[in-house]
């Protein structure tokens, strides 16, 4: 089996490298290495603050760079655009912040990928569990817990009365794809604001393929996140269930948001840190408002859409 490992990047720091040096060690060496970066001028920049060009000199593995114009930058257009460059079997999607875990994260990601069955109940995507950084806010930290249990699962449609919208969750902080499948479905979708992969676990499942939640399969990934970051965030994920009522209809997100909250709140009692509440209160304030506004987008007029976004530039190209 052919892996190929799919990262776009901007402005990469000294986590980047982290990532490329633990890629070195993996039991499962992959065939080669795309890098879709955001601004050809800001490699350049990069490359002279961090060892990035000797971490790639170290791989025991092919890479390739392309760059992009920041304008033409798209969540799925550009992962698109990387998964067109490679003829492999598999191919891995990660982002520049996310730090193996240990040297089988590839192994076990793509593990039940290598199959000859493409029918009806095949895997068509497997992503990894997301571990909390050092410096992750324990809010947060508890949040990575309850989205990533210990448990792996396969999901299809048969799951979608117990699990909701979450039979559809897959993150491309890290995951892998088999290209058939993926070719079948049609790849991810383009243009698109936020939820790339959620849009293609939709499809996959729709379509009677499955998708693996692979709990072994770790890599460290966290964000402390600012309300206001919070706000923009989901304003933008809101905006991508609006844009495609045929996958999010019907299963709204707000459901599993209180699930979250109430769980968050018993666990913040139940370790004796109860003032912690207020914290994740006003996280959900952000998170909420943003959500709220960016189901309602097409009510908005275009300054204040630009107000509340994350990504201008998504807007100024769907625009033109």
């Amino acid at each position: 089996m052919k892996v190929d490992m799919i990262i776009p990047t901007y402005k990469p720091d000294d986590t980047f490298c982290l990532l490329l040096q633990k890629l070195r060690g993996q039991t499962f060496v992959v065939h080669r290495l795309i890098l879709m970066n955001t601004e050809e001028a800001l490699w350049e920049e990069a490359n002279k603050k961090y060892p990035i060009a000797e971490c790639l000199g170290g791989l025991p593995f092919d890479w390739e760079i392309h760059h992009v114009a920041r304008e033409s930058f798209d969540h799925g257009g550009t992962r698109r655009m990387g998964a067109d460059f490679s003829d492999a079997d598999v191919i891995v999607f990660m982002t520049q912040d996310a730090v193996p875990a240990d040297e089988k994260l590839i192994e076990r990601l793509t593990r039940s990928l290598d199959s000859a069955d493409c029918g009806s109940g095949a895997v068509a995507a497997a992503y990894a569990r997301q571990l909390p950084r050092e410096d992750c806010h324990l809010v947060e930290r508890y949040t990575r817990s309850f989205n990533y249990p210990r448990e792996s699962r396969v999901k299809t449609k048969a799951d979608i009365p117990a699990l909701g919208i979450k039979t559809f969750f897959c993150s491309d902080v890290c995951a892998a794809y088999r290209r058939d499948l993926y070719e079948r479905l049609g790849g991810f979708v383009s243009p698109v604001i936020f939820n790339e992969d959620m849009l293609f676990a939709a499809a996959a499942i729709d379509g009677g393929y499955a998708v693996e939640y692979a709990a072994d399969a770790r890599v460290i990934h966290s964000h402390n996140y600012s309300v206001r970051q919070q706000f923009h965030r989901n304003f933008d994920m809101a905006v991508s269930q609006a844009m495609h009522p045929e996958v999010f209809d019907g299963i709204p997100s707000e459901a599993e948001g209180i699930k979250l909250v109430k769980s968050a709140v018993k666990y913040l009692c139940r370790i004796g840190k109860p003032w912690y509440i207020w914290h994740l209160g006003w996280q959900c304030v952000g998170k909420y408002a943003g959500y709220f506004l960016g189901k309602r987008y097409r009510r908005l007029g275009r300054r204040q859409i630009l107000a509340c976004t994350a990504s201008p530039d998504y807007w100024k190209k769907i625009w033109k």
